[in-house]
């Protein structure tokens, strides 16, 4: 049986730019090498290495990069939306990124369909604090607005201990639970995005 190649983009909406350890990157590495078993190939963009203007519109102009990020998105069949867990809440970069993907909510394809609705997000989260249910909720309601189509148990965090000072990156070993709950975000992921490659929204 021939599988569908697919394509996926992870956005790591983490503070710390480049090389700096990420403990968002390493899960949404996890969920990545899941998603290349049921042959999706990837990316990464680790966003804060770019210079993202504010702003609500596809460009916003004078050297804003999301242009070349967005490019990304649209070339890419799922999106691995990842984000560190701040005082509660998803990362102000992340938040920026929320921001201008308003702007596809007013785009369309040939046929009239909004322009991200083929394509399945999914979310990463991470964090030695609470929050992770409130974020990836706040987050699939966001993506979803804009066109993705979420997956079934399409969400994976870690929480540390609160107020201990242990991120993801400093663990021995993944635990059981996390590493099952990412590979099943990419086994739903990769299951969606290939069928609606072969059965699209209808138009409207």
């Amino acid at each position: 049986m021939t599988v569908t190649p697919l394509r996926a983009i992870a956005l790591n909406c983490t503070l710390k730019p480049s090389p700096a350890e990420s403990s968002t990157q390493d899960l949404t590495d996890i969920v990545l090498d899941s998603l290349k078993q049921h042959g999706a190939s990837n990316s990464t963009v680790r966003v804060v290495d770019f210079d993202i203007r504010p702003g609500v519109e596809a460009d916003m102009g004078d050297g804003d990069q999301w242009p070349q990020v967005r490019q990304q998105i649209l070339d890419s069949d799922i999106l691995v939306f990842a984000t560190p867990t701040w005082v509660g809440h998803l990362s102000s970069v992340a938040q920026r990124v929320i921001e201008r993907l308003d702007a596809e909510i007013s785009k369309t394809d040939d046929e009239g369909r909004a322009l991200l609705a083929g394509k399945v997000a999914v979310v990463v989260v991470t964090g030695n604090e609470d929050g992770a249910h409130a974020i990836i909720a706040d987050v699939f309601q966001a993506l979803n607005d804009v066109g993705f189509t979420i997956p079934s148990q399409g969400g994976v965090y870690w929480n540390g201990e609160a107020m201990h000072s242990t991120d993801f990156k400093d663990l021995d070993q993944t635990p059981e639970k996390v590493l099952t709950t990412a590979q099943t975000v990419a086994l739903n992921a990769a299951h969606l995005a290939r069928a609606l490659r072969e059965a699209p929204y209808p138009a409207p």
